[in-house]
């Protein structure tokens, strides 16, 4: 993504003002508003994490596209045929990176 000049709120804007509900199949909506509601005021750093998860889900795919089709790819992430064990992965990884290092924020810095 760096190399194609894709910076993180080209994409990322959508996600944060939609709380990836946009992204995420309806059925699934719930588990992921239980998941915010945990986190309380830990939300907005908690919400780096999922997105990196999001991102290392298609790591492979992503590392072949060129810009505009990660800005595409990212605007239409193919998860409309997820289920409860995709969604759970993405939010395990979240809360293990969260748990791990967020008592270290300037891992997050540019």
């Amino acid at each position: 993504m760096e190399l194609q000049g894709l910076e993180f709120l080209q994409f990322a804007f959508r996600w944060f003002n939609c709380l990836l509900i946009r992204e995420i199949p309806f059925h699934l909506v719930t588990r992921l508003w239980d998941t915010y509601l945990a986190e309380g005021d830990a939300l907005p750093d908690f919400l780096v994490y999922i997105f990196a998860s999001f991102l290392l889900t298609w790591s492979d795919k992503l590392k072949k596209l060129d810009f505009q089709e990660l800005v595409m790819f990212l605007q239409h992430l193919p998860t409309h045929n997820w289920s409860h064990q995709e969604l759970e992965m993405v939010l395990s990884r979240a809360f293990m990176w969260h748990s791990m290092f967020n008592n270290s924020p300037s891992h997050l810095a540019t």
